[in-house]
């Protein structure tokens, strides 16, 4: 909680399904920081959905490109919640500031593109998603390429439940890349586990939460996802 505000709770809201993996982080401190991780791309997501065109959208994301320019900087920090406890999972674990910047740079580049071939689909997912999962798996004293195809699985499942990719073409990447993400999480210690987690929800769209606890349990008990 930073200043009153609980971003754990606000993930639960906006994010429940990695909010729902990341109760797999046994220790408290790590946990809040993935979470603060979460917490920060929910915030260059909803950059698109709030601002009323494209340019403004576009200046909410240099917003926290330049939020993050002064995390990495070391000196004043602009008073935001989520800005706040990015900093403070940047220090706790000297995370790399390519894969922050990526995944900003990936919202951008985006804004004007209603659907998405194959291609751009993975070239997304892969850059947004799969870059923090890496910064996850970082935290949580995994290697970053362990978990990021788990992460450009889940950048492909946030993409078709927006409606903004599917078909066959598609889902055959999809199953292709959890595959890929299967054998990567396998080298994950079982504490860092959590952060390839929610690739295992790719096929649970419309499961009810019961179930969804069911199949991450089942996934962070076997090391499988």
């Amino acid at each position: 909680m930073t200043d009153g505000v609980d971003l754990d709770g606000e993930v639960r809201r906006v994010d429940p399904d990695r909010w729902l993996a990341s109760r797999f982080i046994t220790d408290p401190r790590r946990r809040a920081d993935v979470v603060a991780l979460y917490a920060f791309d929910h915030q260059l997501a909803r950059a698109g959905v709030a601002a009323t065109n494209p340019l403004a959208a576009e200046i909410r994301l240099v917003w926290w490109r330049e939020a993050v320019d002064e995390v990495f900087a070391g000196g004043a920090i602009r008073r935001h919640p989520t800005v706040e406890a990015l900093a403070t999972a940047v220090r706790a674990w000297s995370l790399p500031r390519a894969p922050m910047e990526a995944v900003i740079e990936a919202y951008i580049d985006v804004l004007q593109t209603p659907w998405f071939e194959i291609a751009e689909a993975l070239a997304w997912a892969g850059q947004a998603q799969g870059s923090l999962a890496g910064l996850a798996a970082r935290v949580l004293g995994g290697e970053a390429a362990q978990a990021e195809p788990a992460g450009l699985v889940w950048g492909l499942t946030l993409m078709r439940r927006a409606g903004k990719a599917g078909g066959a073409e598609f889902e055959t990447g999809l199953r292709k890349g959890l595959a890929d993400a299967r054998r990567a999480a396998r080298a994950l210690p079982a504490a860092a586990f959590p952060a390839a987690l929610c690739a295992t929800l790719a096929r649970a769209d419309g499961a009810s939460e019961l179930e969804k606890r069911a199949r991450l349990t089942l996934a962070a008990l076997t090391g499988r996802l």
